[in-house]
């Protein structure tokens, strides 16, 4: 069952005095329930906007996109207050989307306190210490803030706070594109035990196609806000159909040049295992 469809959403910025920007055309796709589905394209193709639409940060010119039944642009009252909660967002960059002024424990808790899912501050301290140790994080971080925290720990730190609030829907906008290299599996393998877990739903967003490969179960490829094509890891990987994808697939470096007759989809694995 589909527990999120974007159906023909177009998106289209008018920068004062420029010509419009349409960053989004007629986009369709459908993320079941319990999967976790990729987005993968070049910088500007509208990967991120999309994202913006989905949790509602951004509303679409036209289409619509529908969460568990919730119109999305739509939602208000009691049904808006459930989409803010179910549907969570990570985004690229952890030290911009936590608020340096404060600490880590109320940053975490925040969204407890808002839609009231802890009764008491106790057990809102104890949620707090449990989730940072689920992340990799000790229950003594909760006093110290941002700032004193390497990118790779602020991430965590902004998946504590996503998970915090039990969502059913996790967007991750090119989660780790912003941590060198060695911290980047160390967060994707935090997020694939936090779905495996916690049965979370995500829609994982970026351009690295190792990254994609390994955490993915279906692929849609997006160019100059288009999808151009959609299917499983496997088929997208193996068998791509479309001059783009085949081009994204193409550009993949490859640091051993005698293995190129492994096949892209091998060498990507490969680099990322």
């Amino acid at each position: 069952m589909s527990l999120l469809r974007v159906s023909d959403v177009s998106r289209t910025f008018h920068p004062g005095g420029k010509t419009p920007v349409p960053a989004l055309r007629e986009v369709s796709l459908s993320i079941e329930d319990g999967e976790t589905f990729g987005l993968v394209g070049e910088s500007g193709s509208g990967k991120s906007t999309l994202a913006r639409c989905v949790v509602r940060l951004e509303h679409p010119d036209a289409g619509s996109i529908v969460y568990d039944g919730i119109d999305v642009a739509r939602a208000g009252g009691s049904e808006l207050s459930r989409l803010r909660r179910e549907v969570q967002m990570v985004f690229q960059d952890p030290y911009a989307s936590l608020n340096p002024r404060m600490t880590v424990g109320d940053l975490v808790g925040e969204g407890m306190l808002i839609h009231r899912l802890e009764r008491s501050e106790e057990a809102r301290r104890q949620r707090v210490v449990e989730l940072l140790t689920m992340v990799g994080l000790e229950a003594a971080d909760a006093k110290r803030y941002p700032r004193s925290f390497s990118g790779g720990q602020r991430q965590r730190i902004a998946i504590a706070r996503a998970l915090a609030v039990r969502p059913r829907l996790l967007v991750c906008d090119e989660p780790v594109s912003a941590l060198d290299v060695s911290v980047q599996a160390q967060v994707i393998n935090l997020l694939v035990d936090m779905q495996a877990q916690l049965r979370l739903t995500m829609l994982f967003i970026g351009h690295n196609l190792a990254v994609i490969r390994h955490i993915c179960q279906r692929v849609a490829v997006i160019s100059s806000g288009q999808i151009v094509e959609t299917g499983s890891r496997d088929r997208i990987f193996d068998h791509p159909q479309h001059p783009y994808t085949q081009a994204l697939l193409e550009a993949v470096p490859i640091p051993d040049p005698k293995a190129k007759h492994h096949g892209h989809a091998e060498v990507i694995h490969a680099n990322w295992s």
